[in-house]
Order: structure tokens, then sequence, then C-alpha cells
């Protein structure tokens, strides 16, 4: 397989070393010195394109790889605003877009067991949910896509919250995100319920960018013979 990298920053990085370990080759690589390469004409020339920039950047990147008819698989966050026109592009040109807020196997399982706890404390209205979620000090957006994927599960299951806030005191029906940027952790995403007389916790904590970058190279492969819109539930069978 041959790979676009759109991106090759830190993450861009930690996946050509695992897509190269896996035997692929990276026909590819963009970045801020280079943005005139990423043409139509070069685009084809790859089976498929990784990309992992800035919200600003990230549409058109998207469009081109569709009108290039090369599947693209994204882990930018900030841009779901514009998330039916990005769809609808993908659609027209009968194109293939694989997105996740996060590709970390890891952190797939964890949306999952926080659906699930969600489900569980919802007629328990004694206790009240927040978040927390620590990066590095380079991650640009607030709160991380991550913790937006998990709050949006936990409005959909729990009867007491509508919305959430971000590093605010939240009023009735709001649940906070909080947002903490230190050093260069990976990311840790936290998870609360809390009562008068206890709290119940779960956490999940990235060791490295390995875990992401994996994920991505896996959602690339599974590109070659899915066609679509997909995500990580689509891989991992969830």
């Amino acid at each position: 397989m041959n790979i676009a990298l759109i991106g090759y920053g830190k993450m861009g990085k930690e996946i050509e070393k695992i897509a190269v370990s896996r035997g692929h080759t990276i026909g590819l690589k963009i970045d801020i010195t280079n943005q005139d390469d990423l043409t139509l004409e070069n685009l084809q020339k790859c089976d498929v394109a990784i990309e992992f920039t800035i919200p600003d950047s990230a549409i058109n990147n998207y469009k081109l790889c569709f009108e290039a008819g090369v599947p693209v698989v994204s882990g930018t966050t900030g841009w779901l605003d514009k998330k039916d026109e990005v769809y609808k592009k993908c659609a027209d040109t009968n194109g293939t877009f694989f997105y996740g807020s996060n590709f970390s196997v890891g952190v797939n399982l964890f949306f999952e067991l926080n659906k699930k706890l969600a489900d569980l404390m919802a007629p328990r209205e004694e206790y009240d949910v927040g978040m927390t979620e620590v990066h590095h000090t380079q991650k640009l957006d607030a709160p991380s896509g991550t913790a937006i994927s998990l709050a949006d599960d936990i409005l959909a299951t729990l009867p007491t919250k509508n919305a959430w806030v971000n590093d605010q005191i939240p009023t009735k029906g709001e649940m906070n995100i909080k947002s903490e940027r230190v050093g260069q952790v990976p990311g840790i995403h936290t998870v609360k319920y809390e009562s008068g007389i206890d709290f119940v916790e779960i956490t999940h904590s990235a060791k490295s960018r390995q875990g992401f970058a994996f994920g991505a190279v896996l959602a690339a492969e599974y590109c070659l013979n899915n066609k679509g819109i997909l995500t990580m539930k689509d891989l991992l069978k969830l």
C-alpha cells in the first residue's frame, strides 16, 4: 500500500514508522514546507491518504482526496461543524472517508465502556457527571475530539444532561469538561460520576502516540476493501 501522509509532524512520523514496519510505503509527505505538492496528480499515485492537520486546512484536504479518488483517513478534530458538507462531497464522488476522533483501539473500547456506564447511571440521579481531559501543550483544540465523543455519548443517555461546557461551572442540565494542557502528555481522559457518599470513575491513559498511529494505519488498510463513511466501530466490529 502506497500512503500519502498529509501532515508530517510528530503523529505523521509515528504513522510512517508503523506503516513501513507493516510493509507499506510512503509515497507523499506533506507539511507546511511543501504544501504545493498536495496535488491531484501526486495524490493519484497513492492508494490512501492519512490526514492529521488542523481544522482550517482539513476540509480542503478531504475534498482534494475525494476528487483524486483516494480514500482518506483523518484524525483531525475541530471541523465537525462542516460534517454534512464533507459527507456530501464524499458521497458525490463515490469516495471513502474514515474519520476517528481517536484511532487508539483502547480508546474505542473505552467509548463502549463509557456508554455502558452512562446507561447504568441513567436512573441514578444522585450521581452528577463530569470529565477531565489532559493533553500536551501543543494541542490547540479544547476540549479534545475524544472528550467531545465521550460527552456526546453521555448526553445521549443521561436524561439529566443536555449540553456540555468547557472549563465552566455547569448549570442545570450541563456537564463540564475540564481541559488541561501539560508537558508532553499524549492523552488522559477521565469520566467521573460523584454522589454525596462516593464516586465512580473510568480513565483511559495513553502511554505514547503509538496507539493512535497504529490505529490510523489499520484504518488505512481497512479502506482498501471497504467504501463509504467509515469509523473505528466498523473496523473493530463494535
